[in-house]
């Protein structure tokens, strides 16, 4: 059944067909409902006064924008509702407060006037309604649904409730209903405007049902923190309300946040990989609470992801020149280095893409290998960062914590890439021949992927869990001593071996660098102190012995100290530093040299070690006293150079009468070897051929020269075999004053690594067997059955 009847029921007002126009802003008025309204625009004053002494229909429009002040036809909505004011109050400020009952839904078909106050033709709207079993659930529907939502919210009145539940109106339910929803205005408009009141029942419904949702969903979070405020406090309370008030709101500070990561990982351009790690935590942590130890977690890791340098480079000073230029300005010597750092830059400038070089400088302390690092990034323009690796135990400190442990950090290299801001830097990783190993992993191993360039281009940080291209990297390691290091990991590095300075190597760098540097940091100036170079060379063999050069530096500041202490008093005369005066400011010497006083009586000979800071020499003494067969070795000898004193012994026994020896000797005596500086330990077959010509120089009585040194193993058949830290042993000798060096035959290409300058001063007597040694090393030797014929004649009677 159909009816057009014009609800709602029992209308009698004949509504005109012109009639004035009140727009209104963020109302809509319904039939059959009587709203309060303020009046303040003057023409809208006007209009209520005229209405008041006629008919009293006014038509109620809403505006579109409610910013508008003095809104045209064109800012009104065409549908909107006759009213018939009931009531009016007019207050000192020329305001009014007026009661309006709706009537009628109107369409306006065409404005009239616009002044003094708007005039339009209207018509009715006619409303129709389909009775059915269908129309009938909706209203029953709509009944329980606002009764239920009148049980969530507690500003509906009850009066309202029970006037709904009594009512059979459709039209009248649907409009009530309507302006108790929390609707905007195009929503009310469209409900106004529909005269079709099956389908205005459908969308009251459909919005009352969201409604309740809403409510629903509130009424849940405020049982959530009276749950939480259980177990909690008030404070915390408080801020779950907060929380929530802010989410459905929508203008909360942690979505401004999470907002603004969103906009920084979508700009930095990430790796694939990384993006979706990115995105999956942002997600996660979205769901969280802010006070949340998870949120914290989530935010410093996501701070991490922004921060690290993923796609910013330096660009490299490919002028090999201008580099050139720049390490032999920070640095005197180092050839090999230099020219490996000027390799990689030439192959650079061929091919954009190669992978970093994994150099490993090993050498003696204060031979300066960090500050060659620190020299190497300002001369091809890259970021420098230094991470010293002594006594690190725990593999996390390279590869970082997982993230489930409290207070967790990425590893040292990318913590470094994060500070230099770079992902090509120089990184120096500083004494790796020092790290250690406990319960907590092996930081050696962890270095493996992190030095292999068929590797380390992805990298995987524990706390990052995604991997990072570590091939632009530049790594530089450094080592006092290459045999701590793990095979595994030297393997992956390139060798550049950086020897102890000489005398003339030192003077320069004392003077170039050490002197003008000093002079500086002590507030004294080059009018007021100069070193003579014989002064610094004293103070090379005199006061220092190292093979680096920081004891020399020390000593300088200390020179530079002393005077800078008169100065402060009022001398301004310059201080010339020569031998004489550097007594008077340093004391007496605190090495000497020993070679004259210590071989010049038999049993006495000097050999060459090798020791973490460099060369040294060593005086082997032997001695003979009575007794039966005893053989003591001193020293703190190691079992290696025991055996090797051992092995000494026997060769010299079986060859007694060759070397003019009587061969009863050792039943007669007892013979003692010792090595001075006992408190040092001392090991490797290196001292055997020195041992044994102390003792055959003992048991002859003749001397050993006090020029030579020697350095060799040596077998029980008397030959001599090659040794190791060829280099440093005879910069050594150099030092101290050597003029011949006694070396295996087979040592011999190990001396292209010595300076020209080095090798142009010394004597260099290759051997091959003891008999070549003693010829050369003890005075007026002489073999009464020569070595070698013995050896031939052997060789043909085996052939």
């Amino acid at each position: 059944m159909s009816k057009n009847s014009g609800f709602p029921k029992g209308l009698r007002y004949e509504i005109p067909e012109k009639i004035p126009v009140l727009p209104v802003r963020n109302i809509v008025l319904f039939p059959m409902v009587s709203m309060p309204m303020m009046i303040g625009r003057e023409k809208s004053v006007k209009l209520i006064d005229d209405v008041l002494v006629s008919n009293r229909f006014v038509a109620i429009v809403a505006q579109k924008d409610p910013d508008i002040e003095d809104p045209k036809e064109n800012d009104l909505y065409r549908v909107g509702c006759v009213g018939i004011v009931l009531k009016m109050m007019k207050f000192p400020d020329g305001q009014m407060r007026t009661l309006i009952q709706g009537i009628s839904r109107i369409n306006i078909d065409e404005f009239l006037s616009s002044e003094p106050y708007f005039t339009a033709k209207v018509s009715q709207i006619k409303e129709s309604f389909d009775y059915s079993e269908d129309s009938q659930g909706k209203i029953s529907a709509l009944k329980k649904s606002f009764q239920i939502l009148s049980e969530h919210s507690p500003i509906i009145p009850k009066e309202l409730v029970n006037t709904i539940m009594t009512s059979d109106d459709p039209s009248f339910l649907s409009d009530i209903i309507a302006i108790n929803l929390n609707l905007k205005l195009p929503e009310l408009q469209e409900l106004l405007a529909e005269g079709n009141i099956n389908k205005r029942l459908e969308r009251v419904l459909s919005n009352l049902n969201r409604e309740i949702e809403v409510l629903e969903i509130g009424n849940k979070i405020q049982d959530n923190v009276r749950q939480q405020i259980d177990r909690s406090q008030r404070e915390y309370y408080l801020r779950e309300q907060l929380k929530a008030i802010r989410k459905e709101l929508g203008d909360d500070d942690d979505e401004q946040e999470i907002q603004e990561l969103k906009e920084k990982i979508a700009k930095l351009g990430l790796p694939e990989e990384v993006r979706k790690e990115a995105e999956r935590e942002l997600s996660r942590m979205e769901k969280m609470h802010p006070e949340s130890a998870e949120y914290t977690v989530s935010r410093t890791y996501l701070d991490w992801i922004c921060e690290l340098p993923w796609n910013i480079s330096t660009d490299d000073n490919l002028d090999v020149d201008n580099v050139k230029k720049i390490l032999d300005e920070d640095h005197f010597g180092l050839e090999k280095v230099k020219d490996r750092i000027i390799e990689y830059l030439a192959v650079r400038k061929l091919k954009s893409d190669m992978h970093g070089p994994i150099l490993c400088f090993v050498g003696p302390p204060g031979v300066g290998k960090t500050s060659l690092g620190r020299s190497i990034a300002r001369a091809i323009g890259r970021k420098f960062e230094r991470l010293s690796l002594g006594g690190i135990r725990d593999e996390a400190e390279i590869r970082g914590h997982r993230r489930t442990y409290v207070g967790a950090l990425p590893g040292r290299i990318i913590r470094a890439l994060r500070k230099v801001g770079s992902n090509n830097p120089i990184i120096m990783l500083d004494e790796v021949d020092k790290l250690g190993m406990d319960f907590r992993g092996d930081p050696a191993s962890a270095l493996l992927e992190v030095l292999d360039p068929e590797q380390n281009y992805s990298f995987t940080d524990h706390y990052l869990d995604v991997p990072f291209d570590l091939s632009k990297v530049l790594f530089i390691t450094t080592a006092n001593l290459m045999d701590p290091i793990p095979a595994p990991l030297l393997d992956r590095m390139e060798i550049i071996e950086i020897p102890g300075y000489i005398v003339e190597e030192k003077l320069m760098i004392a003077k170039n660098h050490l002197i003008p540097k000093q002079i500086r940091e002590n507030g004294l100036g080059d009018e007021l102190i100069k070193f003579t170079d014989e002064a610094i060379v004293k103070i090379i063999s005199s006061y220092t012995r190292e093979a680096g050069v920081r004891n020399l530096e020390r000593v300088i500041a200390t020179v530079c100290r002393k005077v800078a202490r008169n100065v402060a008093m009022g001398s301004r005369e310059q201080v010339v530093v020569d031998e004489k005066r550097l007594t008077e400011l340093l004391g007496p010497e605190k090495h000497y040299s020993e070679i004259l006083e210590r071989t010049n009586i038999p049993g006495v000979a000097i050999g060459l070690a090798w020791t973490p800071v460099g060369g040294e020499i060593l005086f082997i003494e032997a001695t003979r006293m009575k007794g039966g067969r005893g053989f003591s070795l001193t020293g703190k000898l190691g079992e290696v150079m025991s055996e090797s004193a051992q092995a000494a012994l026997a060769y010299i026994r079986s060859n007694a009468s060759k070397f003019g020896i009587d061969e009863d000797f050792f039943e007669k005596g007892d013979i003692h070897v010792h090595i001075p500086a006992g408190a040092i330990p001392k090991d490797g077959p290196s001292a055997g051929i020195t041992i044994a010509t102390a003792i055959v120089s003992l048991l002859t009585g003749k001397l050993v020269r006090s020029d030579t040194a020697m350095t060799g193993e040596i077998t029980l058949r008397g030959k001599v075999l090659p040794v190791g830290g060829i280099k440093e042993k005879v910069l050594a000798a150099a030092r101290m004053g050597i003029k011949r060096i006694i070396l295996p035959k087979n040592n011999e290409a190990d001396l292209a690594d010595i300076p020209e300058n080095i090798r142009a001063k010394l004597i260099f007597i290759p051997v091959t067997t003891m008999e070549d040694v003693l010829k050369n090393a003890v005075a007026d030797f002489e073999s009464k059955t020569p070595l070698r014929v013995k050896e031939k004649k052997i060789k043909k009677r085996k052939g």
